[in-house]
Protein backbone atom coordinates (compact mmCIF):
# COMPACT_ATOMS: atom_id res chain seq x y z
CA UNK A 1 0.00 0.00 0.00
CA UNK A 2 1.19 3.49 -0.62
CA UNK A 3 1.70 6.03 1.73
CA UNK A 4 0.89 9.43 1.23
CA UNK A 5 2.92 12.30 2.70
CA UNK A 6 2.74 15.96 2.71
CA UNK A 7 5.86 17.89 2.14
CA UNK A 8 5.34 21.85 2.73
CA UNK A 9 6.99 24.42 3.83
CA UNK A 10 5.56 26.92 6.53
CA UNK A 11 6.87 30.08 7.66
CA UNK A 12 7.76 30.84 11.65
CA UNK A 13 4.10 32.08 12.03
CA UNK A 14 2.79 29.09 10.67
CA UNK A 15 1.71 30.35 6.88
CA UNK A 16 2.64 28.12 3.67
CA UNK A 17 1.81 30.68 1.34
CA UNK A 18 1.29 34.53 1.92
CA UNK A 19 -0.60 37.19 0.70
CA UNK A 20 -1.64 36.64 -3.23
CA UNK A 21 0.09 32.94 -3.10
CA UNK A 22 3.31 34.34 -2.71
CA UNK A 23 5.98 31.47 -1.74
CA UNK A 24 8.91 33.49 -2.82
CA UNK A 25 10.53 33.26 0.73
CA UNK A 26 10.54 29.63 0.50
CA UNK A 27 13.71 29.88 -1.64
CA UNK A 28 15.37 32.42 0.62
CA UNK A 29 18.72 30.61 0.98
CA UNK A 30 19.81 28.26 -2.33
CA UNK A 31 23.91 28.70 -1.10
CA UNK A 32 23.57 25.57 2.12
CA UNK A 33 24.36 22.64 0.22
CA UNK A 34 23.27 20.77 2.74
CA UNK A 35 19.43 22.06 2.40
CA UNK A 36 20.30 21.53 -1.89
CA UNK A 37 21.60 18.22 -1.81
CA UNK A 38 18.37 16.98 0.58
CA UNK A 39 15.81 18.91 -1.52
CA UNK A 40 17.06 16.73 -4.48
CA UNK A 41 17.40 13.57 -2.70
CA UNK A 42 13.40 13.99 -1.72
CA UNK A 43 12.59 14.41 -4.78
CA UNK A 44 14.30 11.38 -6.13
CA UNK A 45 12.83 9.31 -3.98
CA UNK A 46 9.14 10.69 -5.08
CA UNK A 47 6.33 8.75 -6.94
CA UNK A 48 3.40 10.49 -7.80
CA UNK A 49 2.44 13.95 -6.97
CA UNK A 50 -0.74 15.44 -5.86
CA UNK A 51 -1.73 19.31 -6.54
CA UNK A 52 -4.69 21.49 -5.70
CA UNK A 53 -5.15 24.08 -8.85
CA UNK A 54 -3.55 26.79 -7.37
CA UNK A 55 -0.33 24.74 -6.79
CA UNK A 56 -0.26 23.12 -10.37
CA UNK A 57 -0.98 26.41 -12.02
CA UNK A 58 2.06 27.73 -10.19
CA UNK A 59 4.23 24.46 -10.61
CA UNK A 60 3.30 24.18 -14.12
CA UNK A 61 4.56 28.08 -14.52
CA UNK A 62 8.12 27.12 -13.99
CA UNK A 63 8.99 24.10 -13.93
CA UNK A 64 8.79 23.36 -17.61
CA UNK A 65 10.35 26.75 -18.18
CA UNK A 66 14.41 27.63 -19.69
CA UNK A 67 14.71 29.26 -16.42
CA UNK A 68 13.69 26.03 -14.11
CA UNK A 69 15.87 23.71 -16.24
CA UNK A 70 18.48 26.46 -16.08
CA UNK A 71 18.32 27.47 -12.70
CA UNK A 72 17.82 24.02 -11.10
CA UNK A 73 18.37 21.14 -13.67
CA UNK A 74 17.69 18.52 -11.74
CA UNK A 75 15.29 19.02 -9.67
CA UNK A 76 13.59 20.42 -12.88
CA UNK A 77 13.98 16.77 -14.26
CA UNK A 78 12.29 15.24 -11.69
CA UNK A 79 9.30 17.17 -11.28
CA UNK A 80 8.49 17.79 -15.20
CA UNK A 81 9.24 13.61 -15.12
CA UNK A 82 7.38 12.48 -12.44
CA UNK A 83 3.56 11.58 -12.20
CA UNK A 84 1.15 14.01 -10.97
CA UNK A 85 -2.42 14.25 -10.39
CA UNK A 86 -4.37 17.62 -10.35
CA UNK A 87 -7.52 18.15 -8.58
CA UNK A 88 -9.83 21.02 -9.39
CA UNK A 89 -13.35 21.89 -10.01
CA UNK A 90 -12.55 24.52 -12.64
CA UNK A 91 -9.73 23.43 -14.58
CA UNK A 92 -10.25 21.82 -17.95
CA UNK A 93 -7.77 19.96 -18.48
CA UNK A 94 -3.69 19.95 -17.37
CA UNK A 95 -1.24 20.34 -20.06
CA UNK A 96 1.95 19.61 -17.73
CA UNK A 97 3.72 15.92 -19.00
CA UNK A 98 2.29 13.19 -16.93
CA UNK A 99 -0.58 14.62 -15.63
CA UNK A 100 -4.35 13.61 -14.54
CA UNK A 101 -6.92 16.14 -14.07
CA UNK A 102 -9.36 14.69 -11.23
CA UNK A 103 -12.13 17.16 -11.17
CA UNK A 104 -14.33 15.46 -8.02
CA UNK A 105 -14.01 12.83 -5.63
CA UNK A 106 -11.11 13.96 -3.83
CA UNK A 107 -11.14 11.75 -1.13
CA UNK A 108 -12.53 8.62 -2.99
CA UNK A 109 -9.31 9.16 -5.78
CA UNK A 110 -6.75 9.05 -3.29
CA UNK A 111 -7.91 6.27 -1.10
CA UNK A 112 -8.10 4.44 -4.58
CA UNK A 113 -4.73 5.66 -5.36
CA UNK A 114 -3.04 4.54 -1.85
CA UNK A 115 -4.29 0.83 -2.63
CA UNK A 116 -2.55 0.85 -5.86
CA UNK A 117 1.21 0.14 -6.17
CA UNK A 118 3.99 2.14 -6.50
CA UNK A 119 6.01 4.60 -4.67
CA UNK A 120 5.00 6.65 -1.84
CA UNK A 121 2.67 9.74 -3.27
CA UNK A 122 3.59 13.39 -2.27
CA UNK A 123 1.69 16.54 -2.04
CA UNK A 124 3.22 19.84 -2.34
CA UNK A 125 1.63 23.00 -1.27
CA UNK A 126 -2.24 22.39 -1.92
CA UNK A 127 -3.61 23.73 1.25
CA UNK A 128 -7.11 23.09 0.69
CA UNK A 129 -5.99 19.23 -0.57
CA UNK A 130 -4.13 19.06 2.91
CA UNK A 131 -7.00 19.76 4.90
CA UNK A 132 -9.34 17.90 3.03
CA UNK A 133 -7.54 14.79 3.15
CA UNK A 134 -6.32 15.23 6.63
CA UNK A 135 -9.95 15.44 7.93
CA UNK A 136 -10.66 12.53 6.06
CA UNK A 137 -7.16 11.02 7.60
CA UNK A 138 -6.06 9.97 4.41
CA UNK A 139 -2.17 11.19 5.32
CA UNK A 140 0.01 9.41 6.52
CA UNK A 141 3.19 11.65 6.89
CA UNK A 142 3.71 15.98 7.49
CA UNK A 143 6.83 16.90 6.65
CA UNK A 144 7.33 20.52 7.50
CA UNK A 145 10.21 22.66 6.71
CA UNK A 146 9.95 25.71 9.23
CA UNK A 147 11.33 28.71 7.49
CA UNK A 148 12.99 31.53 9.65
CA UNK A 149 10.62 34.00 7.86
CA UNK A 150 7.60 35.68 9.82
CA UNK A 151 5.03 36.85 7.39
CA UNK A 152 2.48 38.65 9.50
CA UNK A 153 -0.27 37.34 7.11
CA UNK A 154 -1.00 34.46 4.73
CA UNK A 155 -2.61 31.27 4.22
CA UNK A 156 -1.96 27.84 6.60
CA UNK A 157 -2.84 24.61 5.44
CA UNK A 158 -4.79 23.44 7.93
CA UNK A 159 -7.65 25.71 7.47
CA UNK A 160 -10.88 24.21 7.65
CA UNK A 161 -9.67 21.69 9.77
CA UNK A 162 -12.33 21.80 13.05
CA UNK A 163 -11.20 18.48 15.08
CA UNK A 164 -8.14 18.35 16.52
CA UNK A 165 -5.20 16.22 14.91
CA UNK A 166 -2.52 14.43 16.98
CA UNK A 167 0.56 13.54 15.74
CA UNK A 168 4.59 12.53 16.94
CA UNK A 169 7.64 13.72 15.79
CA UNK A 170 9.32 11.36 14.05
CA UNK A 171 12.21 12.93 12.78
CA UNK A 172 14.36 16.40 13.45
CA UNK A 173 17.01 17.92 11.37
CA UNK A 174 18.15 21.50 11.33
CA UNK A 175 20.10 22.86 8.23
CA UNK A 176 22.53 26.05 7.79
CA UNK A 177 20.28 28.32 6.10
CA UNK A 178 18.11 28.44 9.29
CA UNK A 179 14.78 25.57 8.12
CA UNK A 180 14.33 23.20 10.21
CA UNK A 181 12.48 19.81 8.94
CA UNK A 182 10.01 18.27 11.30
CA UNK A 183 8.21 14.59 10.30
CA UNK A 184 5.34 14.20 12.03
CA UNK A 185 2.91 11.11 11.77
CA UNK A 186 -0.80 11.19 13.14
CA UNK A 187 -1.61 9.00 16.07
CA UNK A 188 -4.52 6.62 15.71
Amino acid sequence: MRRLVVFNQVTLDGYFAGVNGDISWARKDSRDAEWNAFVADNANAGGLLLFGRKTYELMVGYWPTPLAIENDPILAERMNDLPKVVFSRTLDGATWNNTKLVNSGIAAEVRKLKAGSGKDMAILGSGNVVSQLAREGLIDEYQIVVTPVILGKGRTMFDGIEDKLTLKLREMRSFANGNVLLCYEPIA
